[in-house]
């Protein structure tokens, strides 16, 4: 073991896509292996705020459409990840990637890089496959035009808390106690959990007869989309009800998707004309290169994607690439990711990390809620009237919190001294709720503070509690997180007391 791990100590591994889903959750493996870890980011580094890991990584900025961007970030990479693609199906979506990845292989060769890994997507090539797997596959082929080796690993569904496909997925089932079933839904496919790409992307670096190779990754089991949502309602104690039609065109289903999940039309078109074709494992190569990793089946990984839902344990979503790309966040930012509707605000605070955590994580108690903590009294003693625990349990101490204690009606789930604090909700809810705060340091000495709320629905009736209270949501939050900001200016100008 001390071998291997001095070995990876000597292998530095550049990792693109560090914004999306797989490569955000892919760096703190290698780093936890030992590995000399440089990331690659388009823009500035304010956008891996909030990243636990982003003080251990180096940070290299470039973009793969600017060639002159990418020579400084190879210097001195024996491995690197290629984690990027465009999630649209038109022929500029794919001109792009294919450009994109014709210059990252160019400068990887240029610098004597020994080895790309990349993620690309299942489907027979000698079918006619939908034009974003097809776009998939020749991002492989253009990263294989210059002479150095790559190793392909081709995947279907994704199956993880907070991944794009999971999510379409989870919703449909959620809300729809009816589904009108169009042809797509009974093609099949071999989903596969997203603990299980981490292993494969991480075994590649120590087993080089994976180089050069396409490598097809898969669960045990082939199911239809249809079979896993009837799975999931199972799992979930959801009875469901699906209807076969031979209509409902990719496009249609896409707007019906659109409106029922989290995932825009736009996102969901290429993933449904995907599903038009059987995602299957033809080769099994992946059992002899990889012997020792042995993939979830499907309820498996549903299971405990749920786990890490129920628990809060928020680690990446779908969603982050495509909003980090829009430069800076808006002050409200309302969105559904993860399975869940989130309500996301944000301010810059010229004071301290210190000062904005001791503000936030000074509420409630005697000090309440501000500004409008009668709204929160009254929300309390509903919640006394059907049987909660209402507001009265206060808190253990005016300014110190411990993980697991109760906190009015919230129950501590995680403490992060001077950066984060996050609540359960323990109120009567159709759901599942959680209340986060962060203070992120800026380079200018000013923070950025975020205040989260989450809430998990249970089927029809959480999103009609959800959309119903958010006009007194808005008002409450959007003036919660000013009466915080204007608390941290106060504290950081307060001097210490003498002793």
């Amino acid at each position: 073991m001390e071998g291997a791990e001095r070995r990876a100590n000597k292998t530095s591994v550049l990792v693109t896509g560090v914004t999306g889903y797989v490569g955000g959750r892919l760096v703190p493996h290698l780093l936890e292996q030992g590995y000399r870890v440089r990331v690659l980011l388009r823009g500035n580094a304010t956008r891996l705020n909030g990243r636990s890991w982003k003080e251990q990584v180096e940070i290299a900025l470039g973009d793969v459409l600017e060639p002159s961007s990418l020579t400084a970030a190879m210097q001195g990479i024996n491995v690197a990840y290629y984690l990027i693609h465009s999630m649209g199906g038109h022929t500029e979506f794919s001109a792009r990637d294919i450009e994109a990845a014709e210059n990252f292989a160019a400068a990887a060769a240029d610098a004597g890089v020994e080895n790309i890994i990349y993620l690309g997507g299942l489907g027979d090539p000698d079918s006619k496959l939908s034009k974003h797997l097809l776009s998939r596959q020749q991002t492989g082929d253009a990263l294989r035009r210059f002479d150095m080796p790559v190793t392909e690993f081709r995947a279907g569904m994704v199956v993880g808390s907070g991944s794009l496909s999971f999510e379409m997925m989870r919703n449909l089932t959620e809300r729809l106690p009816v589904m009108i079933a169009p042809r797509w839904v009974y093609t099949k496919m071999q989903p596969i959990a997203i603990r299980d790409v981490l292993n494969y992307l991480n075994a590649a670096l120590q087993t080089p007869a994976s180089q050069g190779k396409i490598i097809e990754i898969g669960a045990p089991d082939a199911l239809t989309y249809a079979e896993m949502m009837m799975t999931y309602a199972r799992i979930r104690g959801l009875r469901r009800l699906i209807i076969r039609v031979p209509v409902l065109t990719p496009r249609l289903s896409s707007y019906w998707v659109h409106w029922m999940t989290p995932v825009s039309a736009s996102v969901a078109t290429p993933l449904i004309e995907g599903l038009r074709n059987e995602l299957l494992v033809r080769d099994q190569s992946a059992r002899s290169l990889f012997p020792t990793i042995d993939p979830l089946d499907f309820e498996t990984a549903v299971r405990s994607a749920l786990e890490q839902i129920e628990e809060g344990d928020i680690e990446t979503l779908w969603s982050d690439a495509l909003a980090s790309s829009q430069g800076d966040i808006e002050p409200v930012h309302l969105t559904q990711e993860q399975g869940m509707l989130i309500e996301r605000r944000q301010r810059v605070v010229n004071a301290p990390p210190s000062a904005v955590f001791q503000a936030f994580s000074g509420l409630g108690g005697d000090r309440g809620w501000p500004p409008h903590n009668w709204l929160w009294q009254m929300r309390g003693a509903l919640d006394r009237v059907v049987g909660g625990v209402g507001m009265r349990r206060g808190r253990r101490h005016p300014d110190d919190l411990r993980q697991g204690e109760a906190l009015d009606f919230w129950r501590v789930e995680l403490v992060q001294p001077n950066h984060l604090l996050r609540l359960r909700a323990e109120m009567k809810l159709p759901g599942q709720g959680w209340l986060q705060f962060e203070a992120n340091k800026q380079d200018d000495g000013s923070t950025d503070l975020v205040q989260t709320s989450y809430f998990a629905s249970k089927g029809l009736s959480g999103m009609l509690y959800w959309y119903g209270l958010y006009p007194f949501h808005s008002l409450i939050f959007s003036r919660m997180i000013d009466s915080i900001a204007q608390r941290a200016i106060e504290i950081s100008h307060t001097p210490l007391p003498v002793r």
